[in-house]
């Protein structure tokens, strides 16, 4: 079975999907953005995507030739979750079809992921030991990361269903060699996961250069820690300001 890659022609597709489609892709433009300002989107080869409401075997996500700071609400491609083909003459990057349908398609309850290939991302990527909860920040993250080990380039279809095995029922997914993965019901989530995740890597990267005596946290309060953030419902406030900056700075990711 083909790719189905529904093609926006122009700004006008506002009118032909629904008001749900047309937010999210406002909500997946404004991530992409979002991402490029904080310099985590690394040219062409990172990704983000997000579920369209209400049809869930098609999400949407960025063009292959788009840069992220180049992404608007028209631009974003639909894409058949249940496609088995895919090549660069559909413009859609091989390796983020193979990433995306893979957790999209094994996690009904997931609607957004990032996945980016930051240094601080791929520094942790390649520790032996992985992440380390040594910040209040990295609490958030405690017994709910996966791992997925390195195969080359993402580009073959069996490797979906082993990046959605790894994956579990985590929320967050260190790509070892490679990068970082994270999720949400929300786009909002997703991102937050990210910028969370982002912020804590490095932080626990500059404790261990220092060399210094590390003073851990126990399971216990690590674990109470987590618990508490998971209890927190402070996303869509959250993301609705920072809706409000970006729209300050360039408002036409809403195009």
């Amino acid at each position: 079975m083909a790719l189905n890659v529904a093609y926006p022609k122009n700004s006008s597709i506002e009118d032909q999907v629904s008001p749900a489609e047309w937010q999210a892709r406002i909500d997946l433009a404004a991530a992409y953005r979002y991402i490029a300002q904080q310099k985590w989107d690394g040219g062409l080869f990172n990704h983000v995507s997000l579920r369209v409401p209400g049809e869930p075997n098609y999400y949407l996500m960025k063009p292959h030739d788009l840069l992220f700071e180049e992404v608007t609400a028209s631009s974003l491609f639909k894409i058949d979750l249940n496609g088995e083909t895919l090549g660069f003459e559909h413009n859609v990057n091989p390796a983020g079809f193979t990433i995306h349908s893979g957790v999209l398609r094994a996690r009904p309850d997931i609607n957004a992921v990032s996945h980016v290939h930051t240094v601080v991302g791929e520094a942790i990527s390649a520790r032996a030991s992985g992440f380390r909860c040594l910040t209040q920040g990295s609490m958030k993250f405690y017994n709910r990361i996966g791992y997925h080990d390195f195969e080359g380039i993402a580009e073959e279809p069996g490797e979906c269903e082993r990046l959605a095995n790894d994956l579990g029922r985590h929320m967050t997914m260190i790509l070892r060699n490679h990068g970082v993965l994270t999720c949400g019901t929300t786009m909002s989530q997703s991102v937050f996961n990210l910028a969370d995740f982002l912020g804590a890597a490095e932080a626990q990267l500059r404790i261990e250069a220092t060399g210094a005596e590390i003073h851990e946290v126990s399971p216990e309060i690590c674990e109470k820690a987590a618990q508490q953030f998971e209890r927190s419902r402070q996303g869509n406030t959250t993301w609705t300001a920072l809706l409000r900056q970006m729209d300050r700075v360039d408002p036409s990711y809403r195009n």
